[in-house]
């Protein structure tokens, strides 16, 4: 007979099979919850590894799992205005790790579903997972969050070495890759940290991931073209498919010529620096052709003005305030913005670097009697009268200047 003593609370894990998620399910059993797992898949993982994930959770024995299809969602709620932003943040990384708001969506409808609101994660107290996940569940509604590797961190020092033990000591492996870095995929991109890569070294052989080394690039130069609709992609080599496939196929298609691969330092939103590899193929492929056709269509002003726009709406992300009302506000900006964004762009490489070696679009601002260096419909006295009229304060202030010695 069950009496509210011996009942268990149901809590939600969100659950990628990793060292940390993996951790979270005993620790939390043997505190007496009743553990459901959700692997939101975003696309970044194969069959092989999704399958993996499953029988993870089932070998530590959760009362339920369940994956959830997240690649239509990660594109809308994320890919689309991140494309439109153009921006990375500190100018070099593109935010893979945005995914984390649509793991928490997704785990939150796992609560409602059954009748909880207890939440748990596997994110550490040194990162900044936390921040993103612990504000978008409080955004979201009125649940109680555990963080398991927190807990732990306030009597052990060597966090991963503990977890690995724990986990070996219940009968539970631990792959090999796992014991070294830590490694997030997903249809965004893959990042990499741990071991010589925090200690600001050179990476070792080990520390590889989608993208080909050199000497295994392809002979062939690679090309293809991406059509663009309001500043969305959609078509890829004059085929239209969902987003997130095309984004699946643009990250096999440029990994083959190690496109998108970086290593940097990142200023965190809790105040460490944070260094990490990463690998944003797609990506970096899709903010190639997009500025391209950006810088194509969109006037002066507009070109000047939305960078600031973008790098705000990266910092919010960034820094976990991806349900704050201004980053819906910058949104509408950047959506009214990309109204004439529309055309196509080719793409190539040969290795490493990408470039957009054509555009068509019927909104480029090409002006009919002139072109840049070549041909003017104007007269001279025409552009002396513009460059005296444009230069008027700066010739100014030399003038009187000299004057004064």
């Amino acid at each position: 007979m069950n009496t509210a003593a011996n009942v268990k609370k149901d809590v939600v894990v969100a659950f990628s099979g990793g060292l940390d998620t993996s951790f979270c399910v005993p620790w939390l059993q043997e505190r007496g919850y009743s553990v459901h797992t959700v692997f939101a898949d975003t696309g970044g993982v194969d069959a092989e590894e999704r399958a993996f994930i499953e029988q993870r959770a089932k070998e530590l024995g959760v009362t339920s799992h369940v994956t959830v299809d997240g690649g239509p969602a990660i594109w809308s709620g994320f890919v689309k205005p991140f494309i439109w932003a153009g921006e990375a943040y500190q100018g070099q990384y593109p935010l893979l790790v945005s995914d984390r708001y649509l793991i928490v969506e997704a785990a939150l409808k796992r609560c409602n579903e059954l009748g909880t609101k207890i939440i748990a994660h596997g994110c550490t107290g040194m990162g900044n997972d936390q921040v993103r996940f612990d504000l978008a569940v409080k955004a979201l509604g009125d649940y109680e969050i555990i963080a398991p590797i927190r807990e732990i961190q306030k009597e052990h020092t060597e966090v991963r070495a503990y977890e690995q033990k724990y986990l070996e000591q219940r009968g539970f492996g631990v792959r090999s890759k796992q014991q070294a870095y830590t490694i997030n995929e997903n249809v965004l991109g893959l990042t990499m940290s741990g071991g010589e890569i925090d200690r600001w070294q050179a990476p070792g052989e080990g520390a590889s991931g989608w993208c080909k080394p050199r000497s295994e690039w392809p002979a062939e130069k690679l090309s293809v073209k991406i059509g663009f609709e309001n500043g969305e992609a959609k078509t890829l080599d004059g085929v239209a498919m969902p987003g997130h496939l095309m984004l699946i196929k643009l990250n096999h298609l440029f990994a083959q010529y190690g496109v998108g691969r970086g290593i940097y330092t990142g200023d965190t939103t809790i105040g460490l620096k944070g260094r990490i590899i990463f690998e944003a193929p797609g990506l970096t492929a899709l903010l190639v052709a997009h500025r391209a056709l950006e810088e194509a269509v969109l006037s002066k002003l507009q070109n000047r003005f939305k960078s600031d726009i973008a790098k705000k709406w990266i910092e919010l992300v960034y820094e976990g305030f991806y349900h704050d009302p201004l980053k819906t506000d910058l949104e509408s900006f950047l959506a009214s913005n990309q109204s004439k964004v529309n055309g196509e762009v080719v793409l190539e490489t040969s290795g490493a670097q990408v470039t957009a070696v054509s555009i068509s679009s019927p909104h480029i601002l090409n002006a009919k009697g002139a072109t840049y260096a070549q041909a003017a419909d104007w007269g001279v006295a025409e552009a002396e009268g513009f460059i005296k009229l444009y230069g008027m304060s700066s010739t100014l202030w030399a003038e009187i200047n000299r004057e004064q010695g």
